[in-house]
């Protein structure tokens, strides 16, 4: 069932002079005679990036990651070489061979359709009223700080430490459950490839994340067709928070990765995840491998839907660079310590939403404030 936060009615305040809050962007894009894009929906491009990359050298790195289980030490060690690469010169790859069933993936992608297709009272049950709530849904990353509507509807909900799920469509639960299992199953194999591919122990990560506990996250993401998708945006420019996230799509493009200074479009292959370095793993390895910055755009063709599931340490735990990483002349520590939890709510509240909230003088001086 649901989480419920029990409201105060008697403190409970309504202004009647407000407009009501926009809640969802799928009954705007299907109402009949949209031609334009509402004003509130405007988002500024940054008119300085570089065009679209579609040089044949900027292709994303592929991971076979049933070689870290199945293949021999000399395999084992190219995959990990090969991983090192990935993430110090993209942050991000794509995931083959990972044993998630590719039916399972269409499954999560169909049933959270059909979440979107429920009437707006009943989706209202989920809303949330705290970026941390475990179950939410909606169109912004913080509803009280956006400045930009979002053309996109998203539900996220936490399934690892404890499971939380919607309770409708039917089935949405059971779906859901089996993917989360399966792509935690994934994440814990590459994590500990990704240890040693920073010369470290294999279980570095696990033990310094307290991963045991770790925070995993399903955040499923409706772009309805816009009609002017030029001056909308599906998700601004960010990097993730946590340790790694790992996403898969129905094969509608829209997602882009910045590398090198140039925006690139990520088309998956068929039945392959989408992995990119979140947050913590740039803050654990101080820098060597650093969160990529990735958007979702707009389009005026067809509906994207996307299934993220970033992994992250436990709520409670302070990720700090490794010591292998950090000497106090050359290589000082880049980061603030605090805890995930204070760091999601930290990133979620509005005060800062770019690459630059890792930086430390920068990032005690907001946190202060």
């Amino acid at each position: 069932m649901a989480s419920t936060i029990p409201l105060d009615t008697k403190t409970l305040k309504v202004s009647p002079v407000h407009p009501p809050k926009i809640t969802s962007v799928k009954p705007l894009a299907e109402s009949t005679g949209l031609s334009s894009l509402p004003s509130i929906y405007t988002f500024t491009h940054n008119l300085h990036d570089e065009p679209i990359s579609d040089d044949p050298e900027d292709s994303i790195p592929i991971i076979d990651v049933s070689l870290l289980v199945s293949g021999s030490p000399e395999e084992q060690s190219q995959v990990i070489y090969q991983l090192t690469k990935a993430c110090s010169d993209w942050g991000c790859f794509m995931v083959i061979n990972h044993g998630v069933p590719e039916s399972l993936t269409k499954a999560m992608i169909e049933v959270f359709q059909e979440f979107c297709n429920l009437p707006e009272e009943e989706k209202q049950e989920f809303h949330g009223n705290h970026v941390m709530d475990p179950i939410r849904c909606g169109t912004g990353f913080n509803p009280s700080t956006d400045k930009v509507n979002l053309w996109r509807d998203h539900l996220k909900f936490y399934t690892y430490p404890e499971f939380h799920s919607p309770n409708k469509p039917v089935g949405f639960s059971e779906i859901a459950l089996e993917l989360s299992k399966r792509n935690r199953e994934v994440a814990i194999v590459i994590l500990k490839a990704i240890s040693k591919s920073l010369g470290l122990e294999e279980s570095y990560i696990d033990k310094a994340s307290n991963f045991k506990l770790g925070l995993q996250i399903v955040a499923a993401n409706f772009y309805p067709a816009c009609p002017e998708p030029e001056r909308a945006i599906g998700i601004p420019p960010h990097s993730d928070h946590g340790l790694l996230t790992l996403l898969v799509d129905n094969g509608i493009s829209g997602l882009q990765i910045k590398h090198k200074g140039k925006w690139i479009n990520v088309n998956l292959l068929p039945n392959a995840l989408f992995a990119h370095i979140g947050d913590h793993l740039e803050i654990l390895s101080n820098g060597k491998y650093k969160g990529v910055l990735h958007q979702a755009l707009a389009n005026d063709k067809a509906t994207r839907i996307s299934i993220a599931m970033p992994h992250g340490p436990s709520l409670d735990t302070v990720i700090r660079p490794a010591p292998e990483f950090v000497d106090n002349e050359s290589h000082p520590p880049k980061y603030i310590e605090i805890t995930y939890k204070e760091y999601v709510e930290f990133l979620l509240s509005g005060k800062i939403c770019s690459k630059f909230r890792l930086d430390f003088e920068e990032s005690k001086a907001i946190y202060a404030s």
